[in-house]
């Protein structure tokens, strides 16, 4: 793999939000980005590890934090899920992995290998504006990716509706328009100088086609995106069939690593594995220092590292593959 093309972003401000993925062609689902814990800056704490797996099926993270300022703190600490909603947003097949009101990737929290009980805060956003307590009044849930929120406006009166238009809540044609904002939180005690493990863990949304458009001389986004290497383009060029493009799916998973001073020094251990699924399956994501660890899985270590970028990974599927 090539050098990092990694993207800012995992232990920001707890007012920090994660944003969607892009939208693609026909016959596409769109993903979106998630990350790790957000925390409230702190120069007393530092993270001495994080341990990251993706797969296509399941992120797990494990940090584990200190405190070495020598008193006990409480920190609060949040994860966002990714923003849903907003204009556009059913114009494509946007890949919601759990079919829950809040929790749409399914996210789970352990602290010291405990559950940890977190406040749940969903927002409806419109140009920067909370118009939840409107929807609240109109009882129209926040939840727009369920489809009771259709059901709600269509009971609406017309002097409701035009009011929802006039906010910026619905379109003309009765859609919804607002942004769906959820995070989870919770107050954590780090006591002076002993070590804090936090773990979670979620589906991913994964987005995807079903026959890959990367051009095959290597000069499209996609390639340098993923830094997708000759000896993959050679493979891709060889299972063409005269005009029909290369024979195998794609699919991307989007991952937002962060940095911005908000713990007291660089990860002193990262660990990230990257999970292919198949042997069969072609992985492509930016990093340095990579390696095969098994049949399916690759490995990057760091040491006293701040990511500067996103992580974005490109799994592609030969047709007929199991």
């Amino acid at each position: 793999m090539k050098p990092a093309v990694w993207r800012t972003l995992a232990l920001l401000a707890v007012v920090a939000a994660l944003h969607g993925g892009e939208i693609r062609a026909n016959d596409t689902s769109a993903n979106l980005a998630a990350g790790g814990l957000v925390l409230t800056k702190s120069d007393t704490i530092e993270m001495q590890s994080e341990d990251l797996y993706i797969s296509r099926e399941a992120v797990r993270v494990r940090y584990r934090f200190l405190n070495s300022s020598g008193r006990d703190t409480t920190v609060r600490v949040a994860f966002p899920l990714p923003d849903i909603g907003g204009q556009g947003f059913f114009d494509g097949d946007v890949s919601v992995p759990v079919d829950a009101t809040a929790n749409i990737l399914g996210f789970t929290t352990l602290v010291n290998g405990k559950p940890v009980q977190t406040i749940l805060e969903q927002k409806a956003i419109v140009g920067g504006t909370d118009r939840s307590s409107w929807l609240a009044a109109n009882h129209i849930p926040i939840a727009v990716h369920t489809g009771g929120a259709d059901a709600a406006i269509a009971g609406l009166s017309q002097a409701q509706r035009a009011e929802a238009r006039k906010l910026g809540l619905i379109d003309e044609d009765d859609q919804p328009l607002w942004i769906v904002r959820t995070t989870y939180h919770w107050l954590q005690d780090f006591a002076a100088g002993k070590p804090v493990t936090i773990e979670h863990r979620y589906k991913p949304s994964v987005g995807g086609t079903v026959m890959t458009g990367i051009d095959q001389d290597g000069s499209d986004e996609t390639v340098r995106t993923y830094c997708v290497e000759p000896a993959i383009l050679t493979t891709l060029r060889r299972s063409a069939k005269g005009d029909s493009g290369p024979r195998y799916s794609e699919n991307w998973i989007e991952y937002i690593l962060v940095t911005g001073g908000n713990w007291k020094k660089p990860i002193g251990d990262f660990r990230l594995v990257v999970d292919k699924g198949t042997p069969q399956t072609l992985v492509s994501f930016c990093g340095e220092g990579v390696r095969k660890i098994g049949p399916t899985t690759f490995e990057m270590r760091k040491r006293n590292w701040r990511p500067q970028k996103n992580l974005s990974i490109l799994f592609l599927d030969p047709f007929g593959a199991d």
